[in-house]
């Protein structure tokens, strides 16, 4: 390659870079301040404002995470009461739903949760209607939905969600069989395995916060 067109080619990837991280960064500002949950939409809203309309300036799910985080620690501080008030609520929630061999997911475990965040639970069980008649059975009014989730590369399928909200934090409850249990479905953030959390793990999780708040007020 010739140095000039070297040079130009080099110049492209650098305004390249330069527009995926001010998309990922307005992307975050969105679904941080704005309420957007979902990553595509919150990406292609950041496009639609900055004017940016080339498709290799769109920045992946994950920068777009790793913005969030960032965003969260500089600029809303708060956020961090209520990640660990949703993570308690999970593990009371957790400890309920126990004969479902509840999982944690999402902004409640990945640590990106804000006030508006609800607490997302995986349950497992082969009968459809276990989950609700359970929840019935407890005086639990709730709403049905339905969510698709890729299990793996070839197979997705549609689950039912049932949502319902306590003491002012949201619950939403997806069923799938007690097969999953052995593999998660893939996360609509990178197509990998996505990270679930069982009780225990949440709880050791619990502990280990409760450790770094601790060192934090220097023992006090």
């Amino acid at each position: 390659m010739r140095p000039a067109r070297q040079h130009a080619h080099l110049h492209a990837q650098t305004r390249t870079r330069e527009r995926r991280h001010r998309l990922a960064h307005e992307a975050a500002r969105l679904m941080a301040e704005g309420g957007v949950r979902d990553y595509h939409q919150a990406k292609l809203k950041a496009a639609e404002r900055l004017g940016i309309r080339d498709d290799a300036s769109l920045p992946r799910n994950r920068e777009i995470e790793d913005a969030l985080r960032e965003y969260q620690r500089l600029f809303q501080p708060e956020g961090h009461h209520a990640l660990a008030e949703r993570r308690h609520a999970a593990l009371r929630a957790m400890e309920f739903f126990s004969p479902f061999d509840p999982r944690l997911v999402g902004p409640v475990l990945d640590g990106t949760a804000d006030a508006r965040s609800a607490v997302a639970l995986h349950l497992h069980a082969d009968d459809p209607d276990a989950v609700p008649l359970y929840l019935d059975q407890h005086g639990i009014p709730t709403e049905p939905r339905s969510r698709r989730l890729r299990l793996d590369r070839e197979r997705s399928d549609d689950f039912p969600v049932w949502v319902f909200s306590a003491d002012d934090i949201g619950f939403d409850l997806t069923v799938l069989p007690r097969n999953v249990l052995r593999q998660a479905p893939l996360s609509s953030v990178d197509e990998k395995a996505m990270p679930r959390a069982s009780l225990a793990h949440l709880r050791q999780l619990l502990a280990e916060e409760e450790i770094r708040g601790y060192e934090r007020d220097g023992g006090r």
